[in-house]
């Protein structure tokens, strides 16, 4: 068995959390794990993206181009523009609260319509999942746990290798204690609202 998963957004929305649970929850399920994170101005709200490779024989942290089995798309814009990592069966899972550029905040720039987004990576493939994981997060306590509704999300993904149990579990260990109660309640919301869509 072999998984790739590209998790991709911008800085300050938890993609590296993510990708360092989805790792170690490898790890406890006896995969080979591999990981690599390529992020520039992630402080400042640039591009983040993580790859993390799982499986019995799994031995470079990158994957070829096209060669995704899952992307987790934190932000519309950057799943996108990451869609080459993708293939007609990846499956997708895209966040649909963007977050935007400083040059669109200034007002120098517009950010597309989010329907005009769905419908570009609907054109790449058929198997997009969309949730409102900001909003989500809103409604367990904190729009800082989006990282853990996505992460429940993936929990509900038909053939993903690793058990809603342990992804939580693994999730809640790698939290500080203050916040397990706000992150448990984003996890369960997350893998609720996917359910209801598969």
């Amino acid at each position: 068995m072999k998984y790739t998963v590209q998790i991709v957004g911008v800085g300050g929305q938890g993609v590296l959390m993510a990708s360092l649970v989805l790792g170690n929850a490898a790890m406890k399920a006896g995969y080979r794990v591999a990981m690599s994170e390529v992020h520039g101005m992630a402080q400042r709200g640039g591009s983040v993206l993580s790859t993390l490779r799982m499986g019995d024989d799994v031995a470079s942290p990158l994957e070829a181009a096209g060669g995704a089995d899952l992307i987790m798309g934190f932000e519309p814009v950057e799943t996108c523009r990451n869609l080459p990592l993708a293939n007609r069966d990846t499956g997708i899972i895209m966040n649909l609260d963007p977050v935007y550029p400083s040059m669109v905040a200034a007002g120098f720039e517009e950010y597309p319509e989010v329907d005009d987004v769905i419908a570009s990576v609907r054109r790449r493939t058929s198997n997009l999942m969309t949730i409102e994981a900001t909003n989500i997060a809103l409604r367990a306590g904190s729009a800082v746990a989006a990282n853990a509704v996505m992460i429940g999300a993936v929990a509900a993904i038909r053939g993903f290798p690793l058990s809603k149990e342990l992804l939580k579990e693994t999730l809640l260990e790698t939290v500080p204690g203050k916040a397990v109660d706000l992150n448990s309640s984003a996890f369960d919301m997350g893998y609720e609202d996917m359910m209801s869509k598969n």
